[in-house]
């Protein structure tokens, strides 16, 4: 089913981030990883295309194995930053023969040491999903930033930006990360003002780890609100109750979200599927209430 469907026929959705090996020796782990995560019978998991935009060979695998194997609807990643117009006709062949029909087009970043963009490449987000749109009846998704794209000029040029991918054809947008929902909603009214309408899902990572966090700064820039800082601080020497104190962050960030009218959230899980239950289980009356009959 395409994304653009379910988000119209559930009030409520939560979906999951999984991400492919690097190896093809470890694609047995990745395979149990992905029927975990469907017993918990997320709206749809999404399979990401590889580190630094870089082209992963098992992202299709992954997809099928969620989709044709355990039921659940797959949206594939695909990046064009590292990849050429070719290779990217090649993963879109690739994926309509699966039945696969849900992407998330991206640019994805730049790999260090190279020209970009290489003759033969998509400038944008907003080329690769024309591409995609022009090569068959793919539901095209988008990444937005509500913090901003650290190259954008200006939060201003960046929502332009994002009004040219939808207008290219992009479906509905999943947020990066982040941890203070004033954040998203102050977005979300600017996006508006601008006239961007198609649903927007919040991304939202549970943090688990310390070693996590340093990385989520490290790449991100993102803001970490006072609350979460002081969560880290108390726990970061004891790692079970970090985990426990960032699966309670996150499932307070979702309630809030889904109060305020926020009702499509999308779990990064880190192939985690215990923390995702966790918040499942501590969400279970507040989104099978959004489900319609019959759903589960």
């Amino acid at each position: 089913m395409k994304i653009s469907e379910i988000l119209k026929q559930r009030e409520v959705t939560i979906s999951c981030e999984l991400f492919p090996p690097k190896k093809g020796s470890e694609l047995k782990k990745a395979h149990e990883v992905v029927r975990e995560t469907a017993k918990l019978k997320p709206a749809y998991i999404s399979v990401t295309y590889g580190a630094s935009g870089g082209i992963s060979e098992h992202t299709v695998d992954m997809a099928n194995e969620v989709q044709n194997r355990n039921g659940i609807t797959a949206l594939a990643h695909l990046t064009c930053a590292s990849s050429g117009k070719e290779k990217v006709r090649q993963v879109l062949g690739e994926l309509k023969e699966k039945r696969i029909e849900n992407i998330l087009a991206l640019r994805g970043d730049i790999p260090e040491n190279l020209d970009f963009p290489l003759p033969g490449q998509y400038h944008h987000a907003s080329e690769l999903i024309e591409e995609i749109r022009a090569f068959g009846d793919f539901c095209i998704g988008g990444a937005c930033y509500p913090e901003g794209h650290p190259e954008a000029e200006s939060i201003d040029a960046d929502l332009d930006n994002l009004k040219r991918k939808v207008e290219s054809g992009c479906e509905f947008l999943t947020t990066q990360m982040f941890f203070d929902n004033n954040i998203l909603y102050n977005f979300l009214y600017r996006a508006l003002k601008k006239n961007i309408q198609v649903p927007v899902i919040a991304g939202i990572m549970p943090v688990t780890n310390a070693n996590q966090i340093k990385r989520i700064i490290s790449l991100s820039g993102t803001i970490l609100p006072q609350r979460f800082r002081a969560i880290v601080e108390r726990f970061a020497e004891n790692p079970s109750a970090l985990k426990q104190a960032g699966i309670a962050y996150a499932t307070d960030q979702i309630i809030d979200l889904i109060a305020n009218g926020v009702n499509h959230v999308h779990i990064y899980t880190m192939n985690k599927p215990d923390v995702a239950g966790a918040i499942l289980s501590n969400l279970s009356e507040i989104y099978h209430a959004g489900q319609p009959e019959g759903a589960f």
